[in-house]
């Protein structure tokens, strides 16, 4: 229980206040556009990383990082524990080291564009590979827990701490796409319902019939978290983009 007491602390970010200075001998200081910040009007899990598109290649990244601006009414002034990770010439992304508050309102500047969003409850999943459970708690309170069966021996979950990427209902998942043939005792192309993405390499939570005699005592997925028709649902409608999830032994 403390363990998972742990997982569940939401910890607030603060005030990240900048200041460009300008070059030397410059009168004025440089500019540096921001087209788009994203999320904006939205409401999103309290894991929700920040991306900013600005409106050109930006040569010089650090200056273009010390524009980013982000708050939340949270903590007085302060610096926000995050990282930075450049998808491109010119998008930029925050990654938050810790939960943002749940229930709160976040505002980002980036240049000289402006955004906000909206956190909702903080909905975090964890996933225990060697009990074969997959625990679900809504602001600090286990909402639901249930069995799961989780990557098995050849095929392992990969453990760590996720972020909610999309939600498909249904997704094709089409065993081509991780490197194993159709014609591979272990290929697959199967139609899946309430699927939750947690990574890019083709881990989802998602409903899983065929394996419900094996949830809560085995792991005989390939790499997925598989839970009933019926708990697969409920996570599918209570989760949000953006909200964590923490796979463990």
């Amino acid at each position: 229980m403390l363990k998972l007491r742990n997982l569940l602390a939401v910890a607030s970010l603060a005030v990240l206040t900048v200041t460009f200075a300008p070059p030397a001998g410059a009168g004025i200081a440089t500019q540096i556009e921001a087209a788009t910040i994203q999320p904006a009007g939205q409401t999103v899990g309290v894991a929700h990383p920040i991306t900013v598109t600005f409106d050109r290649a930006i040569d010089d990244r650090t200056a273009a990082e010390r524009t980013v601006g982000i708050s939340s009414p949270a903590q007085p002034l302060g610096n926000p524990p995050g990282s930075f990770t450049w998808l491109g010439d010119r998008v930029l992304q925050w990654t938050p080291a810790q939960f943002w508050p749940a229930h709160s309102t976040i505002t980002v500047t980036a240049g000289n564009t402006k955004a906000s969003f909206q956190t909702g409850a903080a909905v975090l999943g964890v996933a225990d590979i060697g009990a074969h459970t997959f625990t679900v708690s809504i602001d600090g309170e286990v909402a639901r827990e249930m069995p799961a069966s989780m990557g098995k021996p050849k095929y392992p979950t990969p453990t760590g701490s996720f972020t909610v990427l999309e939600k498909q209902n249904p997704v094709v998942m089409d065993s081509r796409t991780i490197g194993i043939p159709l014609d591979d005792p272990e290929g697959y192309k199967l139609t899946v319902y309430d699927a939750v993405r947690i990574n890019w390499g083709g881990v989802y939570i998602h409903s899983a019939p065929w394996s419900t005699g094996s949830q809560g005592y085995e792991n005989v997925s390939h790499g997925c978290i598989n839970l009933s028709p019926d708990n697969a649902d409920w996570y599918y409608n209570t989760v949000s983009i953006g909200d964590p999830v923490v796979v463990q032994y």
